[in-house]
């Protein structure tokens, strides 16, 4: 009774922390609330109309929504990044914000599924995924293991996060014996849902642009510089925002491991680019199709240079210990880096690989205004989330709101 009780005043106090806010707050709300309804009803009329609303066809069939779920699954995954310097080398000051990067991959993970969700074209028919009612296939496919790395991983995180706020709730330490070995085991689950997803891709054997070996490191390296690239924005508004904390020596030394991260991702982007160039196949045609164009066709030539300039602009600012210090400098770093792995694993990686097709036919993709609408209301339930689980974990990190044992009486 006593445990109901204490759980009951947890939730409770949780959805008043959530109902209550300044005008800043409840208008970052209203905005998601807002994207949020336009995306369902965008998504509405894609059920309602089918994928032809999109602008995904025969020669293209992966578009917005699979380039967005491919970058979050790395957004998720950098938690490791997180955890290996705060639980394995004990550092404290990264300890202190690590079940942040948790929240994000609680966050992330959700945004991942709704976009798998969004994409497919009989939404109806999700359920044969589920066993014992539908037939996952496993462990044959690749598909299944993706299902089931992401489930999985998203289970820990969830369950550290809670267990670790709910004690903190009640003035106490965590489980070492519940938490140590799950993130633990969150390690190489984190690496798994990134290798996984790049298998993914590595096993259509049709698509040369995908079947390199490296695609997996590659996806690691860029998923541990633009995930804690979110985590250190975020960071820095709680610190304005809230009486939150955090030495600066954190945040300085999670840039420099995202620019340790981002070399080896422009490296194995470069490396990859000269085997294509150099050996000068005719598989040639998707990598030079995305840098170079195909004679008229050159829609995606900007955003491929766009991409590179900003992720060496991002390393360049990160390596250096001056602009890695500097607080604006920095932020440039943060943003370039996001939106530069954002473009280079989304529609960098997505529509080269489909165009030209098997005919040879160049189909222009462009996302259509519902795509873009249900993306948006994807990003912002993510957004929500991740809002909301930090408008309870901050307080009760800060020690804020915490559970007030009833005084006895005497007599």
């Amino acid at each position: 009774m006593k445990t109901l009780r204490m759980a009951v005043e947890f939730y409770a106090g949780s959805l008043r922390l959530v109902s209550k806010g300044n005008r800043y707050y409840w208008a970052w709300i209203s905005l998601l609330l807002a994207l949020i309804f336009s995306g369902v009803l965008a998504y509405a009329d894609q059920v309602s109309e089918g994928l032809t609303v999109t602008a995904m066809r025969d020669q293209v069939s992966w578009g917005l929504y699979i380039g967005n779920f491919t970058f979050l699954v790395g957004v998720a995954a950098a938690a490791v990044v997180l955890v290996i310097p705060a639980y394995i080398y004990n550092w404290k000051p990264i300890r202190e914000i690590v079940i942040y990067g948790e929240l994000l991959a609680v966050s992330a993970i959700i945004m991942c599924l709704l976009f798998v969700l969004v994409d497919i074209g009989r939404p109806d028919r999700f359920w044969h995924l589920l066993p014992p009612a539908g037939h996952l296939n496993f462990p044959s496919s690749l598909l299944a293991w993706d299902v089931l790395v992401l489930n999985v991983y998203f289970v820990i995180n969830f369950v550290v996060v809670t267990h670790i706020v709910y004690r903190a709730f009640h003035g106490k330490e965590y489980n070492k014996k519940i938490v140590v070995p799950l993130v633990l085991l969150s390690i190489p689950m984190a690496v798994g849902i990134h290798t996984v997803t790049a298998f993914l891709f590595n096993g259509l054997a049709a698509r040369p642009y995908w079947n390199a070996s490296i695609l997996a490191p590659q996806f690691l390296a860029s998923a541990f510089c633009s995930g804690p690239a979110i985590l250190l924005l975020v960071v820095q508004l709680l610190r304005k925002f809230t009486q939150f904390e955090i030495r600066d020596e954190a945040i300085w030394k999670i840039a420099e491991l995202m620019a340790y991260a981002m070399f080896l991702n422009l490296f194995l982007h470069g490396a990859e680019v000269f085997k294509e160039f150099y050996s000068d196949t005719e598989h040639l045609l998707y990598t030079r199709y995305w840098f170079l164009g195909l004679g008229e066709e050159r829609t995606l030539v900007p955003f491929a240079w766009t991409a590179v300039g900003l992720n060496l602009l991002a390393f360049g600012l990160l390596v250096v210990p001056a602009t890695r210090r500097n607080w604006i400098t920095l932020n440039i770093g943060c943003l370039a880096t996001y939106f530069g792995v954002y473009i280079e694993k989304g529609m960098g990686l997505i529509i080269p690989g489909l165009t030209p097709d098997a005919l040879g036919e160049i189909y222009r993709y462009l996302f259509t205004a519902t795509e873009f609408r249900v993306s948006a209301g994807v990003f912002s339930i993510g957004f929500l989330v991740f809002t909301l689980m930090l408008k309870v974990a901050v307080p009760i990190t800060l020690g804020e709101f915490q559970h007030q044992p009833r005084e006895v009486l005497p007599g």
